[in-house]
């Protein structure tokens, strides 16, 4: 989804954040936030490797060697050194890949979820094909990974571009993935998250009009953090909400405890805050990307955060 967006917090304003014509709502849900934001950027870089830096959909931080990788909408992978401590200390960008295979060419692949497993191997997530495949720090498609039954097929998800959305690795349940709206005949609120091994946790997405998962990531507490965005019109509000889903709090329906910790409104207006990928960078950090719509001139957003404990 490519919308022009521009995002306000309703609780906090990100460090450097100026507001134009727009005010700061709080819509009852989040009285204390249990976020605290460290530190916001904005990334505009020239093309590098004759590819160009834009619409960034994930991205997956290695603290044990520093390296932190994007995947873009575009099919493009970008690798970075960084260093995140009370602020972002290090952020060099270093190179950029076309990602391709050998078994099929492709003018596009629509990468959206990227994570990397506990040895460091890194995995991408797609729309327009149900596939979660190994890859490559170069950008090369390894092996595909075995879905579960449900996730295989094309008719099972309400469109080609509404498919793996988010993925993250966990130590216990391995691969975890969502597609960014529940499957096809299933109510639009009644999402669920998929481990690669067979299990799933179902939860409820929020009441917001259009609700769909945009990103995923382990806690250290082994619970999920989700990235949600709410986009309905021009002339409605925009909704980012980061919960956490507690995969051990569930009922006989399996149906799983969420806890919003922030959420975010705003207009459409002329910059592009559409937040669509997360990664744990330290003990209880993360940062947060945006997509910048492919236009040039637009910056790639990040913003640096805590969650408080």
């Amino acid at each position: 989804m490519k919308k022009i967006l521009l995002l306000i917090p309703i609780m906090f304003l990100p460090i450097g954040c100026t507001l134009k014509s727009s005010t700061i709502s709080n819509d009852g849900i989040v009285d204390k936030p249990k976020i605290t934001i460290l530190e916001e950027r904005s990334l505009i870089y020239p093309s590098k490797n004759g590819i160009s830096f834009s619409e960034i959909s994930d991205l997956s931080y290695d603290e044990k060697n520093h390296k932190l990788y994007m995947v873009g909408d575009k099919g493009n992978f970008y690798t970075f050194s960084a260093d995140f401590k009370d602020k972002i200390t290090k952020l060099d960008y270093l190179s950029a890949h076309k990602i391709y295979e050998k078994k099929r060419a492709s003018k596009r692949y629509d990468v959206e979820g990227l994570t990397h497993d506990d040895r460091g191997k890194l995995y991408i997530s797609f729309e327009r094909q149900a596939r979660v495949s190994s890859i490559s720090k170069k950008g090369y498609i390894q092996k595909d990974k075995k879905l579960p039954k449900e996730l295989r097929k094309r008719k099972n998800y309400r469109s080609k571009n509404k498919m793996l959305e988010a993925l993250a690795w966990h130590k216990k349940y391995g691969l975890l993935t969502v597609a960014e709206y529940p499957l096809h005949r299933k109510k639009r609120r009644n999402q669920t998250l998929y481990s690669l091994k067979g299990k799933k946790w179902h939860f409820k997405a929020e009441k917001h009009k259009h609700s769909a998962v945009t990103a995923i990531e382990v806690m250290d507490d082994n619970h999920v953090l989700i990235l949600e965005r709410a986009f309905t019109d021009v002339f409605e509000p925009l909704f980012i909400t980061l919960k956490k889903l507690y995969l051990n709090e569930c009922n006989s329906k399996n149906l799983c405890k969420t806890e919003v910790l922030a959420r975010y409104v705003g207009q459409v207006a002329l910059n592009i805050d559409n937040y669509e990928g997360l990664a744990k960078v330290g003990k209880n950090r993360y940062i947060m990307v945006s997509d910048n719509n492919n236009k040039s001139i637009l910056s790639t957003k990040f913003i640096y955060f805590k969650v408080n404990q």
